[in-house]
């Protein structure tokens, strides 16, 4: 029934700036969608998932309350300090959740949380 995870969605306040600062970090071009409206969905693809940004919407679609999404990755201690030398701030961690396997979440100068999971 289920393939994998295909598209995490984050609401953001400023969708095209978020994607596009994931954009520079991740090394991956930004798509844009903008609607009649003018508001603008905005998304990189990596490792085969959409990182999606659509207009955060105080009653349908507010930031925050959201799951934190984990990312694979091979060194935590290095992909955090990565992340916040390119502007993220710590929210968590890293801490050992079994052995030879680490986690911690940072925020993104959007105000996401992003989890990183690995080694």
């Amino acid at each position: 029934m289920f393939a994998g995870v295909r598209t995490v969605m984050v609401f953001a306040e400023d969708p095209e700036a978020s994607a596009r600062w994931w954009g520079e970090v991740l090394d991956a071009p930004v798509k844009l969608d903008i609607a009649d409206s003018g508001a603008v969905y905005a998304w990189v693809q990596v490792a085969g998932v959409e990182l999606g940004f659509h207009p955060a919407d105080d009653e349908r679609n507010p930031r925050g309350g959201s799951p934190v999404v984990y990312w694979q990755v091979t060194d935590v201690g290095e992909t955090r300090a990565r992340l916040l030398e390119a502007g993220c701030t710590h929210h968590r961690g890293p801490l050992v959740v079994e052995p030879g396997r680490r986690i911690a979440q940072v925020v993104d100068p959007f105000g996401t949380v992003v989890g990183l999971d690995g080694a």
